[in-house]
């Protein structure tokens, strides 16, 4: 690569949320340009993407969030279609065994609010009583729970690194170029982003420079003279063997505690906010064993009781990019700086959203404006204004 290359669009950060905006732009007849990913490590190892619970829910309370994850859904049950790649196909053996969202009786008027709204929206969801759900799955306890909301399709869980690296796989069969080098520094001339400067010493000049740089979101944006509240929140997952079987078809199930759980082939996997939930280094993976030994065991056994005799036989931490203004995505332009676009603070939601936030980013790329699904709920003047955006019953 030579120095000083111009490129139209110059992606920072290569996982799901950079390399679906890649494909998109790609893969628009109506965009002719040229676009450049960076990747600073290609192994994807600590990547928000990579390290992810893998799975997808219609259950939000926002109509912008339900349509990205109906969108979303589409996507991936239409993948293989999509990001084939010279007769390689890539199977990400989607679980629609549906998510179940157990609240007790305060939660109850927001849990039948968001139903209502999603199914207004065209999401296929049952709404239960504690009678219902025990004929459902009779091997759970409904002690302390009010209602529940199953997502009866469209809602489970996938391959996030295949997701990822078709994707990225696809976007470069369509003349997307990827490079392994780490962005240093942003060269900003009043309200226009002009260079990106790289750690190997090239500088690229760019039309766009996309923010997808995941829990490091703030450090592009400062470069620039810019930010934003987002920040590395630690989530720790922890997979576990059973003895007894449990269920021929189980849900992802988010408990009143807020433990989430869901099968695993022939295991589960676990993970639940931290308590307090700091900011933490950008390098600190380290697993928290104590969060399943004390806060997660008891309760989980308690909802479903062969969960006794369990052992835990995986562990690993994550990163949520987290947006601590309001837990949602920051995206599109910024107000000034028209050529700096977010993809940012998904807060645990961006793998499921990536097909819709690619597509939406390219768009406003290529048109200037969200054609297929209106993201504007989710700009970046909410962020100037401090006015948060707000999922009920958050998760």
């Amino acid at each position: 690569m030579s120095v000083n290359k111009k490129y139209d669009v110059v992606i920072i950060g290569g996982a799901v949320m950079g390399s679906s905006t890649a494909y998109f732009l790609a893969s628009n007849p109506d965009f002719n340009g040229s676009v450049l990913v960076i990747e600073k490590d290609t192994s994807y190892a600590k990547s928000s993407t990579a390290l992810s619970s893998s799975s997808i829910r219609h259950q939000f309370s926002n109509e912008v969030n339900i349509k990205i994850s109906q969108y979303g859904t589409e996507f991936i049950k239409s993948f293989s279609d999509y990001c084939a790649v010279d007769g390689d196909v890539p199977e990400l053996g989607f679980q629609e065994n549906g998510y179940l969202y157990l609240v007790g009786e305060n939660e109850k008027p927001i849990l039948t609010e968001n139903y209502n709204t999603q199914v207004r929206l065209g999401s296929d969801m049952a709404l239960l009583t504690p009678d219902d759900i025990k004929a459902r799955f009779p091997w759970l306890e409904t002690q302390g729970v009010a209602v529940g909301c199953l997502g009866l399709k469209g809602e489970g869980w996938f391959d996030s690194f295949g997701f990822m690296q078709g994707f990225k796989k696809k976007a470069r069969s369509l003349g997307v170029e990827y490079i392994t080098d780490e962005v240093v520094d942003l060269v900003r001339n009043g309200d226009a982003i002009e260079s990106v400067k790289l750690k190997s010493g090239e500088t690229i000049d760019c039309g766009y420079v996309l923010n997808a740089a995941g829990p490091r979101a703030n450090q592009i944006c400062e470069m620039a003279g810019l930010g934003i509240p987002v920040v590395p929140r630690k989530r720790c997952i922890f997979v576990f063997d059973c003895r007894e079987k449990v269920a021929d078809k189980m849900p992802a199930i988010i408990d009143p505690t807020g433990i989430f759980c869901r099968p695993e082939g022939q295991y589960f996997l676990s993970t639940l906010e931290p308590n307090p939930d700091p900011t933490v280094d950008y390098d600190d993976f380290d697993v928290i064993h104590s969060e399943f030994e004390e806060r997660i065991w008891l309760p989980l056994a308690e909802r479903v009781p062969a969960f006794e005799a369990i052992k835990v036989v995986n562990s690993w931490a994550g990163h949520y990019a987290f947006n601590t203004l309001d837990h949602n995505a920051i995206l599109g332009p910024h107000t000034q700086v028209k050529n700096f676009l977010f993809a940012n603070g998904f807060s645990g939601h961006g793998l499921q959203q990536a097909p819709a936030v690619g597509r939406g980013i390219s768009e406003i790329i290529t048109y200037g404006e969200y054609r297929t699904l209106d993201l504007s709920p989710l700009g970046y003047e909410r962020i100037e204004k401090q006015i948060p955006f707000l999922e009920s019953l958050v998760i």
